[in-house]
């Protein structure tokens, strides 16, 4: 059962409640607002400090020890976190850890139910096609459902097989509304493999410069970038642009973009005629 409170920390699951205190006042104080001035600090704090709420409390610990990362529709912590918005992270986790009993769990359905005890299960589960891009990049992905259209947020770097939970747009019943739950299929890509977070592109590289070396204008996902072409350059050599890839949600850092070079060669009836003797007599057999 997954449990990913405890990967957010960066502690184990059999950590000590000092263990979980210690690794809670060392992240927060990396990625405090008013320390870290990144772009994903806040965030990250807030979802720090959500994860302590919970493995602090030894009451709240014991459900989510229980049920894992169920009660978040499947989703590891980090991508329910992301899809809050501008909610009060804090107040949500209370809400389905409170009140006593199991704290939101309906246990005849086995799920989080917004409701408690005696509701039946409001939540609907999907589908949901993710272009290539999006899924690298992250950003917003229309969704029709029973005739409501709306915007996901796509957490950038998201693979095939997650799934995300969305607020309010599940079965309603007495005034309540569950969620839905999105499973995630990501198209291929015409130009791009995916290992992980590391991608992969074919490029095309002119004999010239794979010969005697050059500079070529290669597009990636984030913006275009001029490759140095070392003389010598052989086919399916691989070039290797850090940080170009996919984002690795879990260690907050994108991989890697590895250009693999396809060598062109020129077609003879194109060559000069004293330039293809001279080529036919030099070049090496073997």
């Amino acid at each position: 059962m997954s449990k990913s409170l405890y990967d957010t920390l960066g502690v184990s699951q059999g950590a000590s409640a000092d263990e979980i205190k210690k690794a809670y006042r060392r992240l927060a104080r990396k990625y405090h607002p008013d320390i870290n001035k990144e772009a994903q600090a806040e965030d990250k704090f807030k979802e720090i400090n959500a994860a302590y709420e919970i493995l602090s409390d030894k009451s709240k610990k014991s459900q989510y020890d229980q049920y894992g990362d169920s009660m978040f529709g499947g989703q590891n912590f980090h991508d329910f976190a992301n899809q809050q918005g501008g909610a009060n992270l804090d107040d949500i986790l209370r809400s389905m850890f409170g009140g006593g009993g199991m704290g939101g769990m309906n246990s005849g359905f086995g799920g989080f139910s917004s409701g408690g005890f005696g509701m039946p299960d409001l939540d609907v589960s999907a589908r949901i096609t993710i272009p290539f891009n999006v899924a690298v990049l992250g950003g917003k992905h229309s969704v029709n459902y029973s005739g409501e259209s709306f915007d996901v947020k796509v957490p950038a770097g998201i693979k095939d097989g997650e799934k995300l939970r969305i607020r309010n747009k599940g079965k309603s019943y007495q005034g309540q509304r569950g969620d839905m739950i999105l499973s995630v299929e990501v198209s291929e890509s015409p130009d791009y493999e995916r290992a992980g977070s590391d991608l992969v592109k074919v490029i095309d590289i002119p004999l010239k410069s794979a010969l005697f070396g050059g500079k070529i204008k290669v597009e990636t996902l984030y913006k275009e970038i001029t490759l140095k072409v070392k003389a010598g350059t052989k086919n399916n050599q691989k070039f290797r642009v850090k940080e170009y890839g996919a984002m690795n949600r879990k260690a907050g850092i994108k991989g890697d973009l590895y250009l693999k070079a396809n060598i062109i060669i020129p077609n003879v009836e194109d060559l000069d005629e004293d330039l293809l003797k001279l080529l036919e007599d030099k070049l090496p057999e073997n």
